[in-house]
């Protein structure tokens, strides 16, 4: 077929002035890239983060963790903003016009025994709460900080594959769910960019290498919950004189779970645990109250309040039929559960799964709670992903055994450090990547 020598220009202007094609990630190339880098940096991440394991710091007491990594961000390049929200840290690394990308870490640790036994294991003790304790990271935030480290030199070393703003946090107190609120308190989205898109992992006791994620709700909210049963005490031997509060609350440890039974829909996640139960100093007395902590684990906003209205029902109606005065009540509303975003998590798979193949997959919601979820209240759409921390064959041969592994807040929790820290930096690296994409295409 011949076409007339305009309609031949006209065709090819248009072939000129259209946008060309823009190519997918080279996952399978980054990801070689990454693991370059990471082999020749892991000695350093390697003694970072047996040091950190072996000197942790409880909340809002992290500063020489800070200081930490504060320093290795400098050396970076990154420029650094210490003690915002009293002892978190902000690092930027601008490269040129794009997105603001924002990665977490926490800095703390738990007020617990280490037992583990490892060479680098923890030791250290310190004051909390008014008395002395122990200091291990058991939750594995130790991980995490190598992870975060790993991740923002690897990201800087390929900075001809992005442009925009890396906005690397570390954040104090994830484990009192105070620090991210913290931060935002002092400003975090005001005297900073607010980023586009925030990413943050977590590990926990399934194999290294494995990376799981989520659409939606990824984790619980987290109240807590404090009840006074009031009674009228008395001599254990002549209880008809008295209003026994020890029957009343131990009535209500066991009829409250008929708010999740029989009130809350069977498909939805509600939990209810009672976690401290103080009444009385000795056997033969009644005493006048009886006091119950816990705390109440939801997915949903309804779900969440229809529990803390079967909760009040429930602790008054058991004084009621005690006869006594009504309990004092105090919900506290806490953590609000993490939801990650459906469009985030889609471009962040693409990367994923070529990376990992049937070694990343989509996971069912868990029901511990996370302060990771505050940043997504200021309208930043999240995401938050797990990484493993075992030997596949170890942990196979103890779940068939009947006795699993142990997992986070455990005093033997015991990462294997190299291929867990690999894990978590490639996995990041990679969905940053895929956000910066992302967002230079466009919608």
């Amino acid at each position: 077929m011949q076409f007339a020598k305009p309609l031949l220009v006209a065709f090819a202007l248009v072939g000129l002035l259209a946008p060309p094609a823009r190519a997918e990630l080279d996952v399978a190339g980054l990801k070689q890239l990454i693991e370059a880098s990471f082999e020749r940096d892991y000695p350093k991440l390697d003694a970072l983060y047996k040091d950190i394991h072996a000197h942790p710091e409880l909340a809002f007491q992290e500063e020489k963790t800070a200081a930490k990594l504060a320093a290795e961000m400098r050396a970076a390049g990154f420029e650094v903003t210490e003690k915002v929200g009293r002892t978190g840290l902000v690092a930027l690394y601008r490269n040129g016009d794009g997105p603001t990308i924002m990665v977490r870490t926490e800095l703390d640790a738990l007020p617990m025994e280490e037992k583990t036994g490892l060479p680098y294991a923890s030791h250290d003790k310190t004051n909390w709460q008014g008395r002395e304790t122990f200091v291990a990271h058991s939750c594995g935030h130790d991980i995490h900080m190598a992870s975060w480290i790993g991740t923002a030199k690897t990201l800087v070393e390929m900075k001809d594959r992005w442009k925009g703003t890396l906005m690397f946090i570390a954040q104090p107190a994830e484990e009192v769910g105070a620090g991210a609120i913290a931060m935002l308190s002092d400003g975090l989205f005001i005297r900073f960019p607010k980023p586009d898109a925030g990413f943050a992992l977590h590990d926990g006791p399934f194999p290294y290498g494995y990376v799981r994620y989520r659409v939606g709700a990824g984790s619980s909210s987290a109240d807590d919950l404090f009840i006074r049963f009031k009674g009228r005490g008395g001599h254990g031997a002549v209880p008809q004189v008295t209003i026994d509060p020890v029957m009343m609350a131990s009535r209500f440890v066991v009829d409250v779970q008929s708010v999740i039974s029989r009130e809350k829909d069977p498909t939805e996640v509600g939990i209810i645990s009672i976690g401290s139960f103080h009444a009385g100093t000795a056997g033969n007395i009644i005493p006048d109250e009886a006091v119950l902590r816990g705390t109440i684990r939801t997915f949903k906003p309804e779900v969440r309040a229809k529990m803390f209205d079967g909760i009040e029902r429930t602790a008054k109606a058991v004084a009621a039929m005690a006869n006594a005065p009504a309990p004092e009540i105090i919900i506290t509303e806490g953590i609000k559960a993490v939801v990650n975003d459906p469009a985030l998590v889609a471009t962040a798979e693409k990367a994923l799964k070529p990376a990992f193949g049937e070694k990343a997959s989509l996971s069912p919601a868990n029901t511990t709670s996370e302060d990771f979820s505050e940043f997504g209240g200021s309208g930043v759409p999240l995401m938050m992903f797990n990484i493993g921390v075992y030997d596949r064959d170890a942990w196979a041969a103890a779940n068939k055994s009947g006795t699993p592994l142990p997992g986070n807040h455990s005093p033997l929790f015991a990462p294997v450090p190299k291929p867990t820290i690999q894990t978590g930096v490639t996995a990041m690296t990679l969905a940053v990547l895929s956000a910066f994409d992302q967002r230079a295409k466009g919608p």
